[in-house]
């Protein structure tokens, strides 16, 4: 009906060749928008990294399309779907290109009359988290960003091996971190925290082992120390993907007040 949005693919330019994403406009049988007016946007980031945009019915992107956003969910390179060199383009470069692309699509978007430039805001859990906070430390296209259990260190992700292939993340940042602990670093959230400018809620589960606590307590300290808006959630019995429906719904209301707050306030 009315109340679903469908998403369109979108072939975006990035550096030499082209990114994809899926873009669904704002649907609600029950609210017209005024003419000429844009929407705000939803920008999301898939985890993996080597993950697709999910294909079919996504009530979580319904969520937000029936509260007047539209939604752009970018696969971006190393995103699989696309051929194997699509795949194989995020090796060596993860922490780099893939927020790159991000901020290409969202640039993109406001280019195509897509959605409203002032009002854009990005999304992500764990790889995806990773993707958000990099967007957000090097751009300022977003007006505010949430960060689902990202990951925000990456030699502390290296050292934990049980849940996180270590050939797997040595083969997408390009080394190990004893190699190239440079490369880790600059790739790190947590070491990036001083460029980000606007305003940020992470949820994080209280028992997730592959990116504990300390990870989201410390990049929200950082951006409060700095006078920027940070709001931490923490969810006890909850790991590494939230399991609980009443987790998944607090989660998504808090992000939807933090935006509104964020994109809606008088100014």
């Amino acid at each position: 009906g009315a109340d679903i949005s469908v998403a369109r693919v979108l072939t975006i330019p990035a550096g030499r060749g082209s990114i994809f994403a899926l873009y669904y406009p704002p649907a609600n049988a029950a609210y017209e928008a005024p003419p000429g007016s844009l929407a705000p946007l939803m920008v999301t980031a898939h985890g993996g990294p080597t993950g697709q945009a999910k294909r079919g019915l996504d009530l979580k992107v319904q969520f937000w399309t029936q509260r007047g956003f539209a939604v752009l969910d970018v696969d971006y390179r190393g995103s699989f779907g696309y051929g194997k060199a699509y795949v194989e383009a995020l090796n060596g470069q993860w922490g780099a290109l893939d927020s790159a692309d991000i901020v290409a699509g969202a640039e993109y978007a406001a280019q195509a009359g897509l959605a409203d430039p002032a009002r854009m805001v990005i999304s992500g859990s764990s790889a995806g988290g990773l993707t958000v906070l990099n967007a957000l430390a090097g751009s300022r296209i977003f007006a505010a960003g949430a960060s689902y259990y990202g990951v925000a260190d990456l030699a502390a992700l290296a050292g934990d091996t049980h849940k996180f292939e270590s050939g797997y993340l040595t083969a997408l940042v390009g080394a190990t971190p004893d190699d190239a602990p440079a490369t880790y670093r600059a790739r790190s959230p947590i070491n990036r925290a001083g460029e980000i400018t606007a305003p940020v809620i992470f949820f994080q589960g209280l028992d997730d082992k592959v990116v504990p606590p300390a990870q989201s307590r410390a990049m929200a300290a950082s951006l409060r120390a700095r006078g920027i808006p940070a709001a931490l959630y923490e969810f006890a019995g909850e790991g590494h993907g939230f399991r609980k429906a009443e987790t998944v719904i607090s989660a998504l209301q808090a992000e939807y007040d933090f935006y509104a707050r964020v994109l809606f306030a008088e100014n």
